[in-house]
């Protein structure tokens, strides 16, 4: 998962009675599983007495859920321990505690690193093991430096606690439900197979049962989730092996649950059950984020990618064949150790030829300890910084247009939260649009036929029909 940008939980309900409650203040970073990650630990702490706030200065707990994807992620988790550091001392010049720890990928590929470089840190938790964390922070308390980064053997799915209905109903409408964890493409651009681990796939039922348990709790829309969801293969209820699409044609016989998505995919991993799905389920959205790095088949083959441009076309096809009203994403990067202008140009015409309705470009950074790390014929920054210039321009442009070519249309519109101004809500199009509408607070929740007026950036307008 790529989308890059830094989420902040926000304060949940307080849940907790008394003065002497602890509370925790958790900084996420990155992509759509680190939330769901932090979501999960929440739950965690809170059955351990803590409760979360917004406010760091509050906090007797800070924890950084890190991502390791983009570039210089390690340094600029140093650069936030050094701030936390002063807090730190902060506090206790005044006679106040406050622990700090480090969680997710960065976790993971730093480990010890991080007590070395960070002396004011706690406690490191890699993203297999946050069901420890509880334990790990009674350790911490009595003195010992801990450090759990070792991949569990046990489930960490089943030993962490169900959230409250209160705090599933007081987080949205919407929710991420991770299935899949770690990945074995071995992309050799990508750090997720060393900080995340080998594909793990949940069972059918412990899926089922937390989608039940989100439904209860007021979800309408829920978001499967993996490194390489389509790849997901978990046990029946039988012991036998399912598909992502035999899961996702069980989660829409679940009453009350109107909308299903999942991100992220493989295109080597799409197969005909999964595709039949999009034509068959109804609360299946039509919107697919499914990831292609490049246009140019000789720097696919560097990547270790495992497609061609033609066979990604191909697949394209089949899918738009079974869901013509689908609205397709994607991931590039630009300037992978070798690209030439030509490889470029190869990138821009498979775009021109996809049309996407939204995606994410980034320019290559290196990994430490991934195989591109190592090659050879590394691309200048000038030149990458052009390239991305100028294949943005060219997402943002189709972004656009697919964005016009809503305007006039009516359209199933799930009402989310309240928007920026007084009487809008803010709602979500089955293409993963935001759509700001005028509309009651009491409607969150419901999905309204709204007819679409306009357009900017990144939303859209609609009036209730």
């Amino acid at each position: 998962m790529t989308q890059d940008s830094a989420i902040l939980n926000a304060p949940e309900e307080n849940l907790l009675d008394g003065s002497n409650s602890r509370k925790v203040f958790i900084k996420t970073y990155g992509c759509q599983m680190n939330v769901y990650d932090s979501i999960r630990m929440s739950d965690a702490l809170a059955s351990d007495g803590y409760e979360q706030t917004e406010d760091m200065e509050q906090a007797d707990l800070v924890l950084l859920n890190t991502c390791h994807i983009r570039e210089k992620a390690a340094e600029k988790v140093y650069s936030a321990l050094g701030r936390l550091r002063d807090m730190k001392k902060r506090k206790a010049a005044d006679g106040r505690e406050m622990m700090i720890g480090v969680t997710g990928c960065v976790a993971q590929a730093e480990g010890e690193e991080i007590l070395r470089r960070a002396p004011a840190v706690d406690v490191v938790i890699g993203p297999q093991t946050y069901h420890r964390l509880p334990e790990a922070l009674r350790r911490a308390q009595q003195g010992e430096r801990v450090v759990d980064t070792e991949y569990a053997i046990e489930d960490k799915f089943e030993h962490l606690p169900a959230a409250e209905k209160s705090k599933t109903r007081a987080r949205g409408v919407t929710a991420f439900l991770t299935v899949q964890e770690g990945c074995d493409k071995f992309c050799t651009f990508c750090v997720v197979p060393y900080t995340r681990g080998s594909e793990v796939s949940r069972s059918v039922g412990q899926i089922v049962d937390e989608a039940l348990r989100l439904v209860d709790g007021g979800v309408r829309e829920i978001t499967l989730l993996g490194q390489n969801v389509n790849a997901w293969h978990g046990k029946g209820p039988s012991g036998e092996e399912w598909s992502l699409g035999d899961l996702l044609y069980r989660l829409a016989e679940i009453p009350g649950l109107a909308r299903l998505r999942y991100t992220t995919s493989h295109p080597r991993d799409m197969d005909d059950r999964l595709i039949g799905a999009h034509a068959d389920l109804r609360a299946l959205m039509p919107y697919l984020h499914l990831p292609v790095q490049s246009g140019s088949n000789r720097i696919l083959k560097a990547m270790n990618r495992r497609h061609t441009t033609a066979e990604y076309l191909a697949l394209i096809a089949r899918i738009r064949a079974a869901r013509p009203d689908i609205a397709l994403s994607g991931d590039f990067i630009v300037g992978f150790p070798g690209e030439t202008d030509e490889d470029f140009e190869d990138t821009l015409g498979l775009v021109e030829d996809v049309r996407y309705a939204q995606a994410f470009s980034f320019k290559y950074s290196t990994r430490p300890g991934t195989p591109g790390a190592e090659l050879k014929d590394q691309v200048p920054e000038e030149i990458k910084a052009e390239r991305l210039e100028r294949l943005q321009a060219l997402l943002l442009k189709q972004q656009h247009d697919f964005a016009e070519t809503c305007v006039g249309k009516v359209v199933d519109v799930l009402l989310e939260k309240p928007g920026r101004m007084p009487g809008q809500i803010i709602g979500r199009s089955p293409w993963l649009q935001s759509v700001n509408v005028d509309a009651k607070a009491s409607q969150i929740g419901d999905i309204i036929n709204v007819r679409i007026i306009g357009t900017s950036t990144n939303s859209l307008f609609g009036e209730v029909v």
